[in-house]
């Protein structure tokens, strides 16, 4: 059946906004920069992903275990000083931080100012940080802000994209469940500087996450981008539509 017959019951001022949704199945490597992949499915194919130049360098997906203890609640561990992949990075907070989002609210973009050497071309100090692979070069954690970002409950959309000097201009979005839903997407994440990242509450609970940096808040090293995501208007394709002018 073709499509003006299938749909000839429907006034043609609506049938000239109905789009067809794509449901062809997708790589990893093309949902995740676009439609996102959810974090226990980016954890598990990040190898697949770094080889096809599609993850951000310096951004890690740690994964965690959530204890259920019955009839009273979760626990969880965030992580130990010098022991895990954090320890293998060599990277331990300076300061903790607690955040709530409402549900629906969002965060972002925001960024955090990468640290180049005096007399350093910072493409090639980039390069020199993320190319040992496994083996970390070591890094200015003193001299620029890391976060490290744990969820304990609700639901997150989060969205990176690589602002880095030299450096592919790679997005990566995820979509993380706090504790209280146990599961694959249970994970930390690490952002490097120079990253810069959104965050969207998903759903309709709030959003509950503890927070370390590398280096103790400084509004210097806050780079907010213009945003007013809580007060836009309708998207211009749904206003379009609900204000055909047809009854």
């Amino acid at each position: 059946m073709d499509n003006e017959t299938l749909w000839a019951g429907i006034r043609p001022e609506a049938r000239q906004h109905l789009v067809l949704r794509n449901y062809s199945a997708q790589s990893v490597e093309e949902r995740l920069p676009s439609d996102g992949l959810e974090a226990g499915s980016a954890l598990a194919s990040q190898r697949a992903l770094q080889e096809a130049d599609a993850w951000i360098p310096g951004v890690e997906l740690i994964a965690r275990q959530v204890h259920a203890q019955r009839h009273r609640g979760l626990f969880s561990e965030l992580g130990r000083e010098g022991e895990g992949r954090l320890g293998a990075l060599g990277l331990w907070p300076r300061q903790w931080a607690a955040a709530k989002m409402f549900a629906g609210s969002a965060k972002g973009f925001h960024i955090h100012p990468p640290y180049v050497p005096e007399g350093q071309d910072a493409a090639t100090w980039f390069t020199k940080l993320y190319s040992g692979g496994e083996e970390v070069t070591p890094r200015p954690y003193d001299r620029e802000q890391w976060d490290v970002m744990y969820f304990l409950q609700g639901r997150l959309d989060l969205i990176l994209c690589d602002e880095r000097v030299g450096l592919p201009r790679r997005r990566m979005r995820l979509f993380i469940e706090g504790d209280d839903r146990r599961g694959p997407n249970n994970i930390a994440i690490v952002i490097p500087p120079g990253v810069a990242h959104a965050l969207r509450a998903e759903g309709s609970e709030d959003l509950l996450m503890v927070y370390g940096t590398s280096t103790v808040f400084a509004p210097e090293y806050e780079g907010r981008m213009a945003c007013d995501v809580e007060t836009l208007p309708l998207p211009p394709e749904w206003a379009a539509y609900l204000g055909s002018s047809s009854r």
